[in-house]
């Protein structure tokens, strides 16, 4: 008669805790790594009876093509609701940056949010980005989400 085998048992470890606890572990970091901010150091300020806040002014500057898909497609420029034309425009803004000022860094406290026309030709953009960068004003491009 043939006698079989035992079989051995092998020694497991049950890890179904381990989901659990790896689970708690992240919540903890992720909290508490929301609650504390490296990039600050606490300090206590010294109390002034006047104070000054530097504000930063928002103009924004809308590029779009005029005329799509005709002959006589242009470039159209508006400041806010105002339209100027190309070569006017690098006297705008320097008016405009003067009227906002400068901080105490020497930096131009304004701001252009850039609103291009999504067909708009990628040297038009580089053009009307120039004008900004020799004037030292800062420029945001605006864009919209995208629905995935």
């Amino acid at each position: 008669m043939r006698v079989g085998r035992r079989r051995r048992e092998e020694a497991e470890v049950e890890a179904s805790s381990m989901n659990d606890i790896m689970f708690f572990l992240m919540l903890f970091f992720l909290i508490a790594s929301t609650l504390a901010n490296p990039n600050v150091i606490n300090i206590m300020l010294p109390k002034a009876s006047t104070t000054t806040q530097m504000e930063t002014k928002t103009l924004p500057l809308t590029v779009r093509i005029e005329n799509k898909g005709s002959e006589n497609e242009e470039l159209g420029i508006y400041i806010e609701q105002d339209r100027v034309a190309f070569d006017d425009l690098d006297d705008i803004l320097a008016e405009e940056k003067e009227k906002a000022g400068v901080s105490d860094e020497g930096k131009s406290l304004l701001n252009v949010v850039l609103r291009l026309d999504k067909d708009l030709k990628v040297q038009d953009m580089v053009d009307v980005m120039q004008v900004g960068a020799n004037l030292g004003i800062k420029m945001v491009l605006a864009t919209d989400k995208t629905n995935q």
